[in-house]
């Protein structure tokens, strides 16, 4: 499956939610089991003072409504950042079989940077994780939003 338009789809929302409430642009699209968009969603702790409005969170719940279920077991998730820890945890309680991601975090990543929840052999569900799609657009967003946030010297 080519996750490239799914990847343009997240960034896009990714900008959306960075221009409308200032949050990180962080963007996710949960995908069916035939490769459609079926829930979106953006980073929300800026917009809804919530320490838990991940973008992951946001589309977790959001698909999950969509199909009256917990169990995203025929969903990928594809997000434009590493999911933390945090995210990691969801995605595993929620049954995701796939994780699409495009930039690295190397300070909070739990998909492999600074630690690998998902892969890990003694978790109950394990994840696929497919890494590096539209990676240098995913980071350049990024950057361009933290070295924006950084007064000038």
């Amino acid at each position: 499956m080519n996750y490239e338009s799914a990847m343009r789809a997240a960034l896009e929302r990714a900008k959306f939610g960075a221009t409308a409430s200032g949050d990180v642009p962080v963007g996710a699209v949960m995908l069916n089991k035939s490769g459609e968009i079926m829930a979106l969603g953006v980073n929300q702790r800026e917009l809804l003072r919530d320490p838990v409005g991940h973008a992951e969170i946001v589309v977790i719940r959001s698909a999950a409504r969509s199909l009256g279920t917990w169990r995203l077991d025929e969903c990928t998730l594809v997000v434009t950042l590493e999911p933390c820890a945090m995210c990691a945890g969801a995605i595993m309680q929620s049954r995701i079989p796939r994780v699409v991601f495009g930039a690295w975090d190397t300070k909070a990543g739990a998909a492999g940077s600074t630690c690998d929840l998902l892969r890990d052999p003694r978790a109950l569900h394990k994840v696929e994780v497919i890494t590096d799609v539209l990676k240098d657009e995913c980071s350049a967003l990024l950057t361009e939003f933290f070295s924006a946030q950084r007064p000038r010297v």
